[in-house]
């Protein structure tokens, strides 16, 4: 494997992209660690040193932003603007008739949606930020810090504005620099940015948890997690890749003397067809009650409920609850991204059929009938990896941004795994070794 990277290094054109990917990754890190004006940063800094603070609602999205929320800084926001953007454009385009003609359309049609994206991810960087600045000045986004009121010492008109148009700035140059990676770089831009967001928290959340523990001086607890982490990678991995591979025939067609198909493919079904999508929408929606209780009645009856049943993440009906939604969302993210319907036809229009099936409709029906089997298994896959933040929680007092948590876990061996792919690709084409042999 290292000396499939050198080689990867030694061709011009592609260590032209790798320095290129890494030269933006720096760029992005240091936008992470420059605060923006208005706000008090020892403050902050004093916030995130204290034991007893904690993040509240805001643990996700700090960690898809690589730490930079809870610090207030310009890239604050991160991709998570971009990412729930695309994510609407992506369920409106099968309710909407533009645009899923748009995205038949082809390269223009695609074009023209990854303008909306960027429009739609600018409004909801405005939003978002607008949320944050005003949380940031009622002293919630910490909880249980004593200077929490004061990270925002001047709350007028012309500061506020000045810290939202920063952040949403921010979100824009942090869109400009992920597309600029899958321009000019390697893999993709947004997903390589998620992973290095998420990878720069590791290091301190693994040296956090050692420093807490009190068996070997927390080195017994540091082992765990290291082994916890090692098993989930590799039950990742081996998910991830797995695939239910539907057989097709094609026959063969005599245009002219020419004969035409009569090849032998496949349509590979991966168990876990929805990816991380599940998981961050089931955060999101259990998000939303804890949110509203922030800026209402905190005493009320139904508010003291929702803190501690939905808002805590170790109690018993915030556990089931975010375990039957992601069960629910990853069947309704492949029904709305995979048309049996749709696929039988393109089968049946270039002559294409499922050995031992009719085509056209009992086609349909059969690529229905195995994507709810092997969805099963993948939604309960992603359930149970996403709630190991809380068994850590309750098992060896980790706090809520354990480090090999379901969410980060799938995002990085996904990224991972998706990167190696396409170097290994383009190593082959210049008849090298990939990384794999």
């Amino acid at each position: 494997m290292l000396t499939a990277f050198a080689r990867a290094f030694k061709t011009p054109d592609l260590r032209k992209k790798l320095l290129f990917t890494l030269g933006i990754i720096v760029v992005y890190r240091i936008g992470t660690n420059i605060p923006i004006p208005g706000v008090d940063y020892r403050n902050v800094q004093a916030c995130i040193d204290n034991a007893e603070a904690t993040q509240g609602l805001f643990g996700l999205v700090n960690m898809f932003s690589g730490g930079a929320l809870l610090q207030i800084t310009i890239f604050a926001l991160g991709i998570m603007p971009y990412i729930t953007a695309s994510i609407i454009l992506q369920l409106l385009t099968v309710v909407i008739p533009r645009l899923e003609a748009l995205k038949k359309e082809g390269q223009a049609g695609t074009a023209k949606i990854t303008q909306y994206t960027r429009y739609l991810t600018v409004a909801l960087a405005v939003l978002q930020g607008t949320g944050l600045v005003a949380t940031a000045r009622s002293g919630a986004l910490f909880q249980g810090c004593p200077v929490a009121s004061q990270i925002v010492p001047d709350q007028s008109i012309f500061v506020t504005v000045t810290m939202v148009i920063t952040m949403t700035a921010g979100t824009a140059v942090v869109m400009w620099l992920g597309e600029l990676i899958t321009d000019r770089g390697i893999g993709n831009g947004m997903s390589i940015l998620m992973f290095i967001s998420i990878a720069a928290t590791f290091p301190s959340a693994l040296w956090a948890i050692k420093e807490q523990g009190s068996l070997a001086d927390g080195w017994i607890e540091f082992g765990t997690v290291m082994l916890v982490g090692f098993v989930m990678v590799a039950l990742v991995v081996f998910v991830e890749q797995a695939q239910r591979r539907i057989p097709v025939q094609y026959a063969k067609r005599m245009i002219g003397r020419r004969s035409y198909g009569g090849t032998s493919t496949y349509i590979p079904l991966k168990v876990n067809q929805a990816g991380v999508i599940p998981v961050i929408f089931a955060s999101s929606l259990l998000y939303i009650p804890a949110l509203i209780v922030q800026f209402s009645n905190s005493n009320a009856g139904w508010a003291t409920w929702i803190t501690k049943n939905l808002a805590n993440t170790a109690a018993t009906p915030h556990i089931i609850l975010y375990f039957l939604l992601i069960v629910f969302f990853a069947f309704f993210y492949v029904a709305i991204t995979f048309n049996p319907e749709e696929v039988a036809d393109n089968m049946k229009k270039y002559g294409g059929f499922i050995p031992g099936i009719r085509a056209g409709r009992p086609t349909a029906e059969y690529l229905s009938y195995v994507l709810n089997r092997i969805t099963w298994p993948g939604s309960l896959y992603l359930g149970l990896i996403s709630l190991v933040p809380t068994m850590a929680l309750a098992g060896f007092g980790a706090n809520q941004n354990f480090p090999f948590g379901g969410t980060s876990i799938l995002i990085i061996v996904g990224v991972g795994l998706e990167t190696v792919k396409q170097i290994e690709s383009q190593l082959q084409q210049r008849n090298y070794e990939g990384f794999l042999r």
